[in-house]
Order: C-alpha cells, then sequence, then structure tokens
C-alpha cells in the first residue's frame, strides 16, 4: 500500500505556486518540493497532482494500491467525475498517470491533515522567491 499527498501554494492568484507531496511506502516517508510556473490556485493544486505521480513513478510500484490524498475538492471531486469543464487538460493529463496503477482511491481531506504536503508546497514556493 502507497499513500500520496499532495499540495499546491499559490502566491497571489494568479502568481508563483509551489508544489509539495509527501509519498508514503511501506512506512518509509519520501518527501518532494518543486516550483511551478505563475498560476492560479486550482490550476496549481492539479499540477502538485499530476507532478505527485510523476514521483511516484521512480518507485517502480505499478502493482500496489495506492491511496491519494489532496486538500483540493475540486481535484478530488473531477477525479472521482473523470470531469473538470474548465480544467479538462489537466484533469486529463491527471487521469493518464493514474491510469498507470491499477488501484488508486481519491480522497479529499481537510487542509490541517495535508500539513506534510503543504509545508512542502511552501517550501517551493518560498525558494521561487529566492
Amino acid at each position: 500500500m502507497i499513500k500520496i499527498y499532495s499540495d499546491a501554494a499559490v502566491s497571489g492568484n494568479p502568481g508563483p505556486a509551489g508544489a509539495g507531496c509527501l509519498i508514503i511506502i511501506n512506512g518509509q516517508q519520501h518527501q518532494f518540493s518543486h516550483s511551478l510556473p505563475a498560476t492560479d490556485n486550482h490550476h496549481a493544486e492539479f499540477m502538485a497532482a499530476s507532478w505527485a505521480f510523476e514521483q511516484l513513478a521512480q518507485f517502480k510500484s505499478a502493482d500496489q494500491i495506492i491511496f491519494f490524498y489532496t486538500d483540493s475538492r475540486l481535484v478530488s471531486d473531477a477525479i472521482g467525475k473523470g470531469y473538470a469543464k474548465k480544467y479538462a487538460a489537466e484533469l486529463s493529463r491527471l487521469l493518464t498517470l493514474i491510469d498507470q496503477y491499477p488501484t488508486v482511491v481519491t480522497e479529499w481531506l481537510p487542509e490541517k491533515l495535508n500539513h506534510g504536503a503543504h509545508q512542502l508546497a511552501l517550501q517551493a514556493l518560498h525558494q521561487s522567491h529566492t
């Protein structure tokens, strides 16, 4: 079983952005942060989610059940419905990455429970300003 937590941070809306993800495999944590181009918050959340699944690829874990957690209702709802009116291209990219795995369970969680990924996203955002 693998757990992925992703988040984005944006300074302004739109503005500079950062992505963070925490991947937990067999109890071992792997932390990643990455600067994103200036964008709006919703787009950044989709970018962060896609980027998190790109990071997962390095662990060669295609046969494991994946639990994906995001504090973006838009992202979690779009994955569940397979539809996002204003973010169709971003959702398509994300679903292509998700479809590489046999079982991915997506769950929305409150921001306060996504603290690790949030801190990593803030770290990436601050690094992009320096």
